[in-house]
């Protein structure tokens, strides 16, 4: 039917002529109220963001020469950071001349690794970018399992 008759039947009903097809040939129109189609549409897009699991990463930095307290601490913090449901990305940071012992950077990495083994695992092998190697610590699917 023409434009013109369709606006005429949309502003009788007191409703929207919307294009629903623009390139379809001829193109496709709805009457329908705008106005409440879009609000639902926003409820419906809301109401999917709800489901949706965001989750957090924190972030712990070490130097490749870190103290056993030092260590302990920081390894606490990781642990309860898990136990909240975090992801914990720890970070070794290597200065001046220690970017030549990468090796204590990675061992220090593994001792964090092994230090969470019972709650946590590692999503990839340590890896160094620039003067920094990193790991990213996620809690272990049976944890998971367990709390839901």
């Amino acid at each position: 039917m023409p434009i013109s008759e369709a606006l005429k039947i949309a502003l009788e009903k007191n409703l929207d002529l919307a294009l629903v097809s623009p390139n379809a040939v001829p193109p496709v129109c709805k009457i329908m109220n705008y106005g409440k189609y879009k609000f639902e549409q926003a409820k419906r897009e809301k109401e999917a963001k709800k489901k949706q699991k965001v989750f957090e990463l924190k972030e712990i930095r070490v130097t490749p020469n870190i103290e056993e307290h030092d260590f302990g601490f920081k390894s606490k913090n990781a642990r309860k950071f898990l136990e909240d449901g975090a992801k914990v990305k720890i970070t070794v940071r290597f200065r001046g001349r220690e970017v030549n012992n990468v090796k204590l950077g990675e061992a220090v990495i593994n001792k964090f690794i092994e230090e969470l083994s019972d709650i946590a695992s590692p999503e990839k092998k340590p890896l160094l970018e620039g003067r920094n190697m990193f790991v990213i610590l996620s809690k272990r699917k049976e944890q998971l399992k367990c709390q839901n």
